[in-house]
């Protein structure tokens, strides 16, 4: 198997880093490096500036580039390791997909083009208070009147609903079959009566995810995607997608760039941090771990052609599995190269407000938090044991 990348595909490489470098504002890549959240309008503007660009997963028939799957491999690692993004366009990666495979027409011309132009914020509304891993146990019911549905129930861990105006919900539509049978996938307006959020403050101390209440709230039909009561077979393509994107190979080498860069200007028992053995060794570590997975992950771009249509390589659970454990390890070195000065850290707002000032060196502020914040990797988008399973059975047929 051929892994390496052709001459145009180099070419349409450096093409792409010249429009980051031409497009994205200089302020967006430096709190993406920094580790800083962006607020919902600079995420609205970078998503606007990466779609000039195309749309990298959607055929061209919807409004999408038609990349190869390497020009969309080399996208995402590009844009990762500008770095030019957050992991939150849930329309492009998440509900886009599902809407053009499975939706009607009108759904196709209504919401698709609205998602390119990052006119509507989307959240998904999958993950409930005793289903998550085992997400087809949900209870949010969705009971048929007339020209509507009645929803009621709740969802959790659902990253930046405060900011939504639209959610993807998986519902039980039949509650007498098999749990994964009786599934319906909805597109509900976050502005309809009866829709209520409630943020959570995570450890990291910021408020990304929420939980979502539904109580009598009415959702046209014409909302349904695809048929009622397959929601299940929607929901587990676009899980797919997600955990095919989860590997995060372009983030994990910023930050190991970040890292390195950070050690060469920290200093411990007179000597660079960068330059002890002990301290060398953690970073070689991490990156044999990350050239192993880019390579696990360039086979798996290397064999999307061979696999049947909407059906997603089982191997994208070992990318989500392992790029989880590598985001963590790469959050945590920071921890090493900062000591002390990890504890008291100062929330972004606290940043914001200019009230506090950062203790000791100007750069460690967010390192904690981004630390904290790594540690959900293990669960968001199918947990840990989750993944292992599906490799157990659906790779090595145990």
């Amino acid at each position: 198997m051929d892994l390496t990348f052709t001459e145009e595909q180099r070419a349409f490489r450096d093409e792409l880093r010249q429009f980051l470098r031409d497009n994205v504002p200089p302020e967006t890549q430096r709190k993406l490096v920094e580790g800083r959240p962006l607020s919902k309008e600079e995420m609205v503007a970078g998503a606007r500036v990466l779609n000039k660009k195309g749309i990298p997963y959607w055929p061209k028939e919807y409004g999408g580039a038609g990349w190869s799957p390497a020009q969309q491999y080399i996208y995402e690692e590009e844009v990762q390791a500008f770095p030019a993004q957050t992991m939150y366009d849930f329309g492009v990666s998440l509900i886009g997909p599902v809407i053009y495979t499975f939706g009607n027409d009108a759904q196709k011309k209504y919401y698709l083009p609205r998602i390119i132009n990052v006119d509507d914020w989307w959240c998904q509304g999958f993950s409930e208070p005793g289903a998550g891993s085992d997400l087809a146990s949900l209870r949010t019911r969705a009971v048929r009147d007339g020209d509507h549905y009645v929803v009621n129930g709740q969802k959790t861990w659902t990253t930046l609903a405060q900011h939504a105006g639209w959610i993807f919900c998986l519902v039980r539509t039949n509650p007498d079959v098999r749990k994964q049978l009786g599934i319906s996938f909805l597109l509900i307006d976050m502005k309809s009566p009866g829709v209520s959020v409630r943020p959570i403050q995570l450890i990291d101390g910021g408020y990304e995810v929420n939980e979502v209440f539904f109580d009598n709230v009415r959702v046209p039909v014409e909302n349904l995607v695809g048929e009622e009561n397959r929601g299940w077979e929607y929901a587990k393509m676009l899980l797919g997608n997600e955990r095919f994107g989860g590997a995060w190979v372009g983030a994990s080498k910023e930050r190991i760039r970040r890292i390195k860069h950070l050690a060469a200007r920290s200093h411990a028992g007179g000597e660079r941090l960068i330059d002890q053995a002990v301290f060398q060794q953690k970073v070689i570590e991490i990156e044999v771990q990350l050239k192993a997975l880019e390579m696990t992950h360039l086979r798996v771009v290397a064999n999307v052609s061979k696999q049947q249509k909407d059906v997603q390589d089982p191997a994208s659970s070992i990318l989500k599995l392992k790029g989880a454990e590598i985001q963590q390890a790469t959050a945590g070195l920071p921890m090493d190269v900062i000591g002390p000065y990890a504890l008291p850290h100062l929330s972004e707002q606290e940043l914001e407000d200019g009230n506090q000032s950062p203790i000791g060196p100007d750069w460690p502020p967010m390192i904690a938090p981004t630390y904290f914040y790594s540690r959900a990797a293990s669960i968001y988008s199918g947990s840990r044991e989750i993944q292992k399973n599906i490799i157990t059975k659906a790779i090595l047929g145990l």
